[in-house]
């Protein structure tokens, strides 16, 4: 198997869309030797900040000396990108190996239980951590929690970053019902650290983990404030996440030690593409570039162009998913820009530009807005502008980066492997 061939035996999973339930993926890993029960996870869930908080532990616990597995989703450019051993991608040829060691392993189940992408890859990281001997993996769920494929595992510690309206179809309409969702990573006695702040949700978190005789931390506004450390990441809402990585690396310093100078070092080199991520071109042109794809991630991208860039009404590029709150992310960001070039995501899920265009216009009825039928002529047209956003969907983010040279574009295109379509249990 080559690896181009391994990439396209991936894109046939997706025919198997995206369950949500833990069967398949326990008897895929027991197949392959129960490689969760020979690892140590810090399991974090939430809405938005997850992957930065992630990012965030990987970097400390790997300046502490630690050989640290990073498990996150979706990827951006490479697949590799989602199986990280201190911040190094999979190799190509690792990643067939392990596609054809599974590949024979499905050979063993019985078909109603053959694995989604998600769970298949899922179980190839948890091998691939293993086999590595990581001395920790940072592990982030993928859809909620509690149904997820990456619920499999035991941690040391679970993680819940917040709680906001997102995949609602699938994890509920409240903030109750969601938070019940992602509380599902919670286990007997492990210890609970969030920065969950809705009451709605924070109640559930604390039933459960009082259910469960699990020790909860809850980081708060003062954490935040008090934060001591330089951070890499702009933002304010980074600060918040930064926090309540500190908050874990507190909790967790009995069993994972870690120094001063670790945790200093660690933050202020954390690297998390795609998010407020600012790339200055060789013009001296400026493009910022962030994944905010529901209301709440928009909120904090608002919030972050009226603090770190004041006075400056950038040119938005933009594109959205039919399955987000485009809606609200729209009227949102429309009044803080200068003119608005929309486009279509790459993916079978884009809302058109045209509807986009409709409540854009209605939020800021001066503003020119421009459609286009793909990002590269969103860049063309608006390639005299001193100041650009592109934001929307981190699907977008990814070809922005290819675009714009700022990622390492792999042979074959693995972005399309972020396609899901989930299918409740």
């Amino acid at each position: 198997m080559t690896y181009a061939e391994a990439i396209e035996y991936l894109y046939g999973l997706q025919w198997f869309g995206t369950k949500l339930g833990l069967e398949s993926t326990r008897a895929l890993a027991d197949l392959c030797g129960s490689p969760d029960k020979q690892l140590r996870f810090i399991h974090v869930a939430g809405t938005n900040g997850k992957g930065s908080v992630c990012a965030m532990l990987e970097s400390i616990y790997r300046h502490a000396g630690l050989r640290v597995g990073l498990y996150t989703s979706p990827h951006l450019v490479a697949f590799g990108e989602r199986i990280q051993i201190n911040r190094q991608m999979i190799p190509e040829a690792e990643l067939v190996r392990l596609v054809t060691h599974m590949q024979a392993k499905l050979k063993e189940l019985p078909t109603d239980h053959h694995p989604t992408l998600f769970e298949f890859v899922t179980v190839l990281a948890l091998l691939y951590f293993t086999e590595q001997k990581c001395n920790l993996v940072i592990w982030e769920t993928g859809l909620g929690g509690r149904l997820d494929a990456t619920n499999i595992v035991t941690p040391i510690a679970s993680v819940i970053t917040n709680i906001a309206l997102d995949h609602t179809q699938w994890l509920g309409d409240t903030l109750a019902k969601i938070a019940a969702e992602k509380a599902g990573i919670i286990k007997l006695s492990i210890p609970v650290i969030t920065a969950v702040d809705s009451p709605e949700a924070l109640e559930v978190i604390q039933t459960v983990t009082a259910d469960k005789h699990a020790p909860l931390r809850i980081v708060n506004a003062a954490d935040t404030a008090a934060f001591p450390y330089q951070l890499s990441l702009r933002g304010r809402h980074q600060q918040e996440n930064a926090a309540l990585a500190l908050a874990v690396v507190q909790e967790m310093r009995l069993q994972l030690p870690v120094s001063d100078d670790a945790l200093t070092q660690g933050f202020a080199s954390v690297h998390w593409p795609g998010r407020l991520q600012l790339v200055t071109l060789a013009s001296g042109q400026r493009i910022l570039i962030d994944g905010a794809h529901n209301a709440d991630g928009m909120t904090l991208l608002r919030e972050s162009l009226q603090q770190d860039f004041t006075g400056e009404k950038p040119v938005l590029l933009m594109g959205a998913l039919a399955d987000k709150d485009w809606r609200a992310m729209c009227e949102l960001i429309a009044p803080l820009v200068a003119e608005i070039h929309l486009v279509p995501v790459a993916s079978q899920r884009t809302i058109a530009p045209v509807e986009l265009a409709a409540v854009c216009q209605m939020a800021n009825p001066c503003l020119l807005i421009r459609l286009h039928d793909s990002l590269a002529q969103a860049l063309a047209a608006s390639s005299d502008r001193p100041f650009r956003l592109i934001t929307g969907s981190l699907y977008l983010v990814g070809e922005a980066l290819e675009q714009l040279g700022a990622a390492a574009i792999p042979s074959t295109n693995e972005r399309a492997l972020n396609e899901w379509g989930a299918k409740k249990k």
